[in-house]
């Protein structure tokens, strides 16, 4: 089936995603790619912990003064509902239904939108409370280098969801662009879990020193 072949809710493909030989390529170097994130990520966690117990900021401020659980259990709640929303767009994806599922990923942007903003608030309440900076010590570079890093990833992510959502708004759904979705989904549960180990490993094991 040619991807440009118009198509029925009936006559979709269970898996579209992997659906034509193009589709499974992509899911290959997807998860090479993914190998190398992991790695990546696994390295800036072991700095951190190595660097973690330096002093944190010039006000000799412990991690447990700066980090404010509220605020970072409001961020994985956001990241987390953001990954279940993602799972609905993909679930109206492979029952054909292109409107639901541009729909459920709108609503996956908001909330990654979202978590940036309280991202970009903490850092900068950091900032001004306790001159807490990238440069201010091994403990402050290794804390911004790691969730910045995942900040970033989450920046690329809405950008690769967005740009999907906006190339596509007039096409439709065919199996060309259903690997795209499905992988920028399985990109978003990735960043995810990385945020899990990251709220696991620097702020929970950071409030009990």
């Amino acid at each position: 089936m040619a991807a440009e072949e118009k198509f029925s809710p009936q006559t979709w493909p269970v898996s579209p995603e992997q659906a034509t030989l193009e589709g499974k390529n992509k899911f290959l170097g997807f998860w090479f790619f993914l190998g190398g994130e992991t790695v990546l990520f696994a390295s800036l966690f072991a700095t951190y912990l190595a660097l973690k117990d330096s002093v944190p900021s010039p006000d000799h401020a412990l991690a447990k003064d700066l980090f404010e659980l509220p605020l970072v259990f409001l961020m994985t709640m956001l990241l987390l509902t953001s990954s279940l929303t993602s799972v609905f767009a993909m679930y109206h994806m492979k029952n054909y239904n292109f409107k639901k599922m541009q729909t459920w990923l709108f609503i996956t942007v908001v909330l990654g939108l979202a978590f940036l903003a309280c991202e970009i608030y903490e850092f900068n309440h950091y900032y001004h409370e306790f001159g807490h900076t990238f440069t201010s010590s091994a403990f402050g570079s290794a804390f911004y280098m790691l969730v910045g890093f995942h900040g970033g990833h989450v920046v690329f992510g809405l950008a690769w969801i967005i740009a999907l959502m906006i190339r596509n708004a007039k096409r439709g759904l065919n199996l060309y662009n259903a690997p795209k979705f499905y992988l920028a989904s399985l990109y978003w549960h990735f960043i995810d879990v990385v945020w899990v180990f990251i709220f696991t490993v620097v702020y929970l094991m950071g409030m009990v020193g």
